[in-house]
């Protein structure tokens, strides 16, 4: 259908509103003076489409299985916190309930726009509701960084322990997770299609002077999600490492028997570090890498980023929730095999050599549960 002399360009691969940068069916005003070319036919990211169906599905199932697990691990993590308070636990518990503002915020808020296509909730819910969406995110990926800064100082510095100073992180990450989720609620805002007046969508269309400054904004949100907390991650626990190597190295000299236990002790929480560092680091590259090679792409080549097949981009985007699901389960097994190593004391009497191998038990745990 033309008007005047254009035709009207409808959207029929983009399935997807928020990978759009102007509306679908309109002529991009920054080119054309004409805007009003209406078509009868909606363009596919107006209509329920397969990347719809696409987000339910997996949306519902990440969101199940989240809910069930990081409601589980805050569920253990209290009970531990009446019976013995520990600090670690502390953290865990405010990485818990960031996960779960993740899974009972924006997986349901994803679930139920998906369902919906267009945003009926107005313009207040639309920014209060962008807010939280990326607030959960922030708050995770900051609580990932103050557990590792805090087992780093346990470790590294153990004179210098302070309940204080861990409850002062924790505090920090919630301010900046605040702040830093701020912008979402001035930037996206409720807008009416041009050409379809009964069609409303919660969009950042308009914000943004230029492409320079939301690409500006872009990439200060990925390095804050991804590549800082992704260094500071790798940094502390490969320091806690290197330490505990240096120590199996620099084992005090005495009597064999003793050092040899003392040597194997260290060796068994500097094989258990390794290994919860390259998990820690896996999984978190693994969740988020997915999403933002998409997003980088989108930035420096939204042309082609487009041409990729619609489902295969709303997987990968839809990868940025899985850390949210991959959190209790990742700390909580090495944070409960941690606990599980100390040894249970027998009512009856033991030999010297099984009350040596609960010594030895009991020492790995409070080193492991200075790391873990």
């Amino acid at each position: 259908m033309k008007c005047g002399a254009m035709e009207c360009e409808i959207n029929k691969n983009v399935l997807d509103h928020r990978a759009l940068s102007e509306w679908s069916g309109v002529i991009d005003k920054k080119n054309q003076t004409n805007t009003s070319c209406v078509s009868v036919e909606l363009p596919i990211d107006m209509v329920f489409n397969d990347g719809h169906r696409l987000s339910i599905v997996v949306y519902t199932i990440l969101l199940i299985i989240s809910g069930i697990a990081n409601t589980s691990f805050l569920k253990y993590l209290i009970k531990r916190r009446l019976k013995q308070p520990s600090k670690i636990d502390i953290m865990l518990m405010h990485l818990a309930l960031a996960d779960l503002i993740v899974t009972f915020v924006l997986m349901p808020l994803e679930i139920s726009w998906a369902f919906t296509v267009q945003w009926i909730a107005g313009d207040i819910m639309c920014r209060l509701m962008m807010f939280f969406r990326i607030f959960g995110l922030y708050l995770s990926s900051f609580v990932l960084v103050c557990i590792s800064l805090d087992r780093y100082f346990a470790v590294l510095k153990p004179f210098n322990l302070s309940i204080r100073r861990s409850r002062m992180m924790l505090l920090i990450a919630w301010i900046f997770g605040f702040l830093c989720s701020i912008p979402q609620a001035i930037i996206f805002h409720l807008e009416t299609h041009p050409n379809h007046n009964l069609y409303t969508q919660c969009v950042t269309f308009h914000f943004f002077t230029n492409d320079t400054h939301e690409m500006a904004y872009q990439i200060i949100s990925f390095c804050l999600l991804f590549p800082f907390p992704l260094f500071v991650v790798t940094f502390c626990y490969v320091s806690i490492y290197i330490e505990i190597y240096k120590n199996t190295k620099t084992a005090p000299k005495g009597i064999d028997k003793f050092r040899r236990s003392n040597d194997d002790i260290l060796s068994r929480a500097k094989r258990r570090t390794l290994k919860m560092t390259v998990t820690i680091v896996i999984v978190f590259v693994v969740c988020w890498t997915p999403y933002y090679i998409m997003c980088i792409w989108y930035w420096i080549d939204r042309h082609n980023a487009l041409e990729v097949d619609q489902r295969i981009q709303r997987v990968l985007f839809l990868f940025a929730c899985t850390n949210s699901c991959m959190n209790p389960i990742v700390y909580g097994i090495f944070h409960h095999n941690s606990k599980c190593v100390k040894a249970k004391v027998p009512s009856k009497k033991i030999s010297f050599k099984q009350q040596m191998d609960q010594v030895r038990n009991q020492t790995e745990s409070q080193i492991i549960e200075e790391i873990v």
